[in-house]
């Protein structure tokens, strides 16, 4: 069982920068790969970018490529996403997951363990 604690999300305007942060529980973080996904009111969850267990490859969104990053510190089992050059569109509550695989997935029904999400509200 993993347990996932996504926090960092606040108000923000447009063009400005935001980092998330993930804390897992367990001793064995380096053995999922993770993700970011996110929901904007009145939508169906959406993929924003995933990474492999060693942190070495990473894929993103069309809609975030070039703006966002991911990252993870398994010393700390930390999971990251910042985000630069916000968009207003960006809003939405933004969910961390954790795979049992080590390999990346754009799928949500992949992701076995979720966060609770935390919200980015980007102003115009």
């Amino acid at each position: 069982q993993v347990q996932l604690v996504d926090s960092g999300g606040r108000l923000v305007q447009a063009g400005g920068s935001l980092r998330l942060s993930c804390l897992a529980s367990g001793r064995t973080f380096s053995a999922h790969a993770m993700g970011w996904f996110r929901q904007a009111p009145g939508k169906e969850r959406e993929f924003v970018s995933t990474i492999t267990g060693n942190g070495l490859s990473t894929f993103y969104a069309d809609s975030v490529k070039g703006r966002f990053t991911i990252s993870r510190d398994n010393a700390k089992n930390t999971l990251y996403l910042q985000m630069n050059s916000l968009k207003p569109e960006d809003t939405a509550v933004y969910y961390c997951a954790a795979r049992g695989s080590d390999w990346l997935s754009t799928v949500m029904a992949e992701y076995d363990y979720w966060g609770q999400g935390t919200q980015v509200i980007v102003s115009s």
